[in-house]
C-alpha cells in the first residue's frame, strides 16, 4: 500500500510575514542591544562630525565652504549612514525621531533613553573631536537664532522643519510608501532642501542631539532649549499627521523600519 505524499508550498507573502516576525524578534533580543546602541552612536557621530563640521571648517578655512555646502553635506551623510546600519538600529540618529517612532508605536519606550544617551554622546565627541583638530570654538558649529530673529521665531522655524522632517521619516516606514533602504534617498533630499531655505533663522539643526554636542564643547547652552522644544513639539504633530493619513502605527513595516533589523543567524533556503 503506497502513501502518497503531500507538500506544502509556501507563499511568497508567507515567507515575507514570517521574516519580519523573525526581524522583529532579532530586534527584541537583549543580547544584541549593544551593537544597536554603538550604532547610533557611531552614526551620529559622523552626522554632527560634518553638521558642525561645515561651521567649524568654514571658520578655519574662510571661503572654503558655503552655506549650500554646509546644508547638504549633512543630508549626503545622513542617507550614507542609513543605507550602511539603517538595519542594525533603525539609524535614528535624533532624538525626536526615537521620540516620534515610539509615540507611533513603531519603537518600544523602554529603548527611547538609550538611544538618546548614545545620540547625545556620539554628538559630543564629533564635537570634541572637530575642537581638537581645527583648535576652533564649537560654537562656529552649533545652532543659534539669527540676530535679526527671536527665539520664538527659531523655534516655530525648527518646528516646522522637523514636522517635515519626521513626516518624510515616517512616510517611507510605512505600508505602500515603504520604499526600502530608498527612503535614505527622501529624507537626506528633506535634510538638505529645508536647510537651504530655513537655516539662515535657526541653523536648520532639526535634532536635538545635533546642537547639544557643541553646545556641550564650547559650554553655550543660552539657546538650546529652542533646539530641544521646537524639534519635538514638530516631530508630535508629524505623529498626529501620520496618525490621519494612515490611522494607527505599529504596523510589520513601520516597526521594521524604526527598529532596525539585525540577522544573526544564517539559513540555507534548502535546509530549513
Amino acid at each position: 500500500m503506497s502513501v502518497s505524499r503531500v507538500t506544502v508550498v509556501e507563499s511568497p507573502i508567507a515567507r515575507y510575514e514570517q521574516s519580519v516576525i523573525d526581524r522583529i524578534a532579532d530586534f527584541e533580543d537583549p543580547r544584541q542591544e549593544w551593537r544597536r546602541l554603538f550604532s547610533e552612536l557611531f552614526g551620529t557621530f559622523l552626522l554632527v562630525l560634518v553638521a558642525a563640521g561645515g561651521g567649524m571648517m568654514g571658520h578655519a578655512f574662510p571661503g572654503v565652504i558655503t552655506r549650500t555646502d554646509a546644508v547638504v553635506a549633512p543630508g549626503l551623510m545622513v542617507m550614507g549612514v542609513i543605507l550602511f546600519m539603517g538595519k542594525v538600529s533603525g539609524a535614528h540618529l535624533n532624538p525626536a525621531v526615537s521620540i516620534a517612532f515610539a509615540l507611533r508605536r513603531d519603537f518600544p519606550w523602554w529603548r527611547v533613553p538609550g538611544y538618546i544617551i548614545m545620540q547625545l554622546a556620539g554628538a559630543t565627541l564629533a564635537a570634541l573631536f572637530l575642537h581638537a583638530i581645527l583648535n576652533v570654538s564649537a560654537t562656529y558649529g552649533s545652532n543659534y537664532p539669527s540676530a535679526a530673529y527671536s527665539a520664538t521665531a527659531a523655534f516655530w522655524m525648527e518646528a516646522i522643519l522637523t514636522l517635515g522632517l519626521v513626516s518624510v521619516i515616517l512616510g517611507t516606514a510605512s505600508g505602500a510608501q515603504n520604499v526600502g533602504l530608498f527612503g535614505a534617498i527622501g529624507v537626506a533630499g528633506y535634510i538638505a532642501l529645508a536647510g537651504l531655505w530655513g537655516s539662515p533663522i535657526s541653523g536648520a539643526s532639526m535634532n536635538p542631539a545635533r546642537t547639544f554636542g557643541p553646545d556641550l564643547v564650547s559650554g553655550n547652552f543660552s539657546h538650546y532649549l529652542v533646539y530641544v522644544a521646537g524639534p519635538i513639539a514638530g516631530a508630535c504633530v508629524a505623529v498626529v499627521i501620520a496618525f490621519v493619513l494612515r490611522g494607527r502605527g505599529g504596523g510589520a513595516s513601520g516597526s521594521g523600519a524604526g527598529q532596525g533589523a539585525l540577522f544573526t543567524e544564517t539559513h540555507d533556503p534548502g535546509n530549513p
